[in-house]
């Protein structure tokens, strides 16, 4: 957890640093697998009468599976984080989270974990001229050409069909 008493803020800027790990139920149901544990760093600052303004950096990386070839890949992820806390309900600001009235304590759990989703990629490439995998035979075909002959395009079928008769009356 990441909790940081809102009183001390109220006196200075507080310096928020931590690392959750990587398997912390906090993480559970997010869609991907962190590799590593999440290095949390960043300064919680008081921006008027029960606001809190969060300004902090996530580091971590993400085992993902190429889309393409499902190669395993390692991403990188490390967003910069712009919060802001408050008692009031009203806005609807995505970056603006809602504390209880006369909270103490301030968990940014939950912020990592909504930003790491919003920083995680939705689609993975190996890389970008990734040719993928057969649609017939599943071969990874960055390792070279298949056995697969290509299928004739059905787009095609009345050029073709014109083509044969024309071969045949030319006989």
């Amino acid at each position: 957890m990441l909790l940081f008493d809102l009183r001390a803020v109220q006196a200075r800027p507080v310096e928020t640093t931590g690392i959750i790990a990587a398997d912390d139920p906090l993480f559970d149901g997010l869609g991907f697998r962190l590799r590593q544990p999440v290095e949390v760093g960043g300064r919680l600052t008081e921006s008027g009468p029960s606001r809190y303004y969060w300004h902090g950096k996530l580091t971590t990386s993400i085992a993902a599976t190429c889309r393409r070839c499902l190669a395993p890949v390692v991403v990188e992820v490390a967003p910069d984080v712009r919060a802001l806390f408050t008692e009031d309900d009203t806005g609807d600001d995505p970056s603006t989270y809602v504390i209880r009235p006369g909270a103490t304590e301030l968990d940014l759990g939950d912020t990592v974990r909504e930003e790491l989703i919003l920083a995680a990629p939705e689609y993975v490439v190996c890389r970008e001229d990734c040719r993928g995998l057969c649609p017939r035979c599943g071969s990874d075909l960055n390792e070279g050409d298949c056995a697969c002959r290509p299928e004739p395009d059905p787009r095609w079928a009345a050029l073709d069909a014109v083509k044969a008769r024309w071969s045949d009356d030319m006989r």
